[in-house]
């Protein structure tokens, strides 16, 4: 945990600040002041305000939506802002799963052991479904993180919770997060032929369609 990270994440504790971060981040892209002013219900002036501290404390990301108007009269650019690419994360005291769990990705790639490891995650997710009888996936994903969404008949997820290790060992990772869904939804009593790797840039690399396609 760094200084840093403390001192971005204090910033969220005012309900405005939280609101209009809440609204950047469910958009899953660039957003203008006045569309999170609305979400957050507060004027434009004081979005704009806590949207730049949000930037400068590195929650967010900032640029510009040039306009469809071009020459002159066009206008300014828009100002937009998304979430930031980066991690937060505060532990008391100062925790580190993530660099052991990168180890044990690697040990898992050396051995050649991926059936077995996505054996453990469906598993996983069937244990995870017990604490969790009766309630829909939508929720039971929302509560790990995944930020899960409605989009053409199917249900993504905006979040990856397993970001670093996807990025170090995306195979052996996106194979295991496939297999804890799908123990997930058996769990929970639901097919768990719905989830099905259908990788999008800068989200989960699973989706869940509405019913079983197999």
């Amino acid at each position: 945990m760094s200084s840093d990270d403390l001192d971005a994440l204090a910033l969220l504790h005012d309900p405005v600040r939280r609101s209009l971060y809440a609204a950047v981040a469910s958009r899953g892209g660039d957003v203008g002041r006045g569309e999170a002013a609305e979400a957050a219900g507060v004027s434009r002036t004081l979005a704009g305000h806590h949207l730049d501290k949000l930037v400068e404390a590195g929650l967010l990301e900032s640029g510009f939506r040039q306009q469809e108007k071009k020459g002159p009269g066009s206008g300014r650019p828009a100002k937009v802002y998304r979430r930031a690419r980066g991690e937060r994360s505060v532990s008391l005291p100062p925790r580190d799963y993530a660099a052991l769990a990168s180890v044990l990705a690697e040990v898992v790639d050396a051995l050649g052991a991926e059936e077995r490891a996505e054996r453990a995650a469906r598993e996983a997710g069937a244990r995870l479904a017990k604490g969790h009888a009766g309630e829909p996936v939508e929720q039971v994903l929302r509560e790990r993180g995944y930020e899960p969404y409605e989009e053409g008949g199917a249900l993504r997820l905006r979040n990856c919770p397993f970001h670093v290790l996807a990025e170090e060992q995306p195979l052996l990772v996106c194979s295991m997060n496939l297999a804890l869904c799908q123990g997930l939804l058996e769990g929970l009593g639901d097919e768990p032929g719905r989830a099905r790797l259908d990788p999008r840039p800068g989200e989960c690399c699973v989706s869940l369609s509405k019913t079983n396609e197999d």
